[in-house]
């Protein structure tokens, strides 16, 4: 699998998602067998690239290349300029959101909101295309709702602008994350394209990884929620795809481990005040299905210091009796 000039190790990516793959989540994934990772999406407003939450989001220290932003945005010279300013700060590829279904994001016109109007799509394409010398790619959906899908005339857009690669998950803006995602829409574009498409929506197993990538021709495969609280499903569906094989589930002291040293690196980057409180989620997420998972959450989520927080996880799971962890399947823990 290439992305322009960047060969990737494996076709199994980590799915941009807002509040979760910061740079020590996807680090974390990529250790465990991600081929490919996307930043957080960065808003196009230049007024908001000096924060320290959008420095936070385009922030690719040390991290295992090639290093990929995600911008977001509605004006074409807006998104142009953005993109050219990450790859003044290090950025290898470039990745547009048409995507996100969020409503404060399709309220000013961005994300999936943009699929209504395929001039402005159009224009958008050609200018970051345009504005930069790295590759750039395309997150999008198959319409703005099941009565209007167009994901067909966008990926020939994007083809014909010299957009790299494609994204595309499998539900309309109208959807949400509700109902099963269309992979015939997603097969109707790979073959509609000759530029590599990468399937996304509800790949949860190793098994439904294969399917999704028979049944669609795509050429990779994006994985978003089922990666949050098991980053190691990346291995799992890597060495299935490989050998037909299963590895085993997690020992409990390697996630302990893991655990121990994703919540460090985690604290190093947004200090303790925000480390602390923004640590929860990934927390919530490894333990949820756990014995006593739930009461542990609750009372996790009352302390207030990094070492209050990794001594109560490393008590809970010195607690877990058994020798590897017992998850729910992710496509049930995902329905419910």
């Amino acid at each position: 699998m290439q992305i322009g000039p960047h060969v990737l190790r494996n076709n199994i990516f980590v799915a941009p998602m807002a509040g979760v793959t910061d740079r020590p989540f996807r680090q974390l994934c990529k250790e465990l067998g991600a081929g490919y990772a996307v930043s957080e999406m960065a808003a196009s407003n230049r007024k908001l690239w000096d924060t320290e939450k959008s420095a936070r989001r385009t922030n690719h220290e040390g991290e295992m290349e090639p290093k990929s932003v995600q911008i977001a945005g509605a004006d074409p010279e807006m998104l142009a300029e953005c993109a050219k300013h990450n790859v003044d700060r290090g950025a290898q590829i470039i990745d547009i959101n048409m995507g996100c279904p969020v409503k404060k994001v399709c309220n000013a016109w961005c994300g999936s909101a943009l699929l209504q109007h395929e001039s402005l799509v159009g224009q958008i394409l050609d200018a970051v295309v345009a504005a930069v010398d790295v590759p750039v790619t395309l997150k999008f959906r198959t319409g703005w709702d099941r009565a209007n899908k167009n994901a067909l005339n966008i990926a020939r857009m994007a083809e014909s602008a010299g957009i790299a690669m494609l994204t595309l998950h499998g539900r309309t803006r109208a959807d949400g994350y509700k109902g099963d995602a269309e992979y015939e829409t997603i097969a109707a574009v790979k073959a509609a394209v000759s530029i590599p498409v990468v399937a996304n929506g509800d790949i949860t197993t190793p098994e439904k990884a294969r399917h999704v990538l028979q049944v669609t021709g795509a050429d990779a495969i994006m994985i978003g929620r089922a990666a949050q609280g098991r980053p190691w499903i990346f291995r799992e569906i890597d060495h299935f795809l490989r050998t037909g094989s299963y590895l085993p589930p997690p020992l409990i002291s390697e996630v302990s481990r893991l655990m121990d040293e994703h919540l460090r690196a985690h604290y190093a980057f947004y200090g303790e005040f925000l480390g602390v409180r923004t640590a929860r989620k990934h927390i919530g997420w490894y333990v949820q299905d756990l014995v006593g998972g739930e009461a542990f959450r609750q009372e996790m989520n009352l302390l207030t210091s990094c070492e209050e927080q990794l001594d109560a996880v490393k008590m809970f799971f010195d607690s877990q009796v058994g020798e590897r962890l017992q998850y729910r399947p992710a496509e049930e823990k995902m329905a419910a």
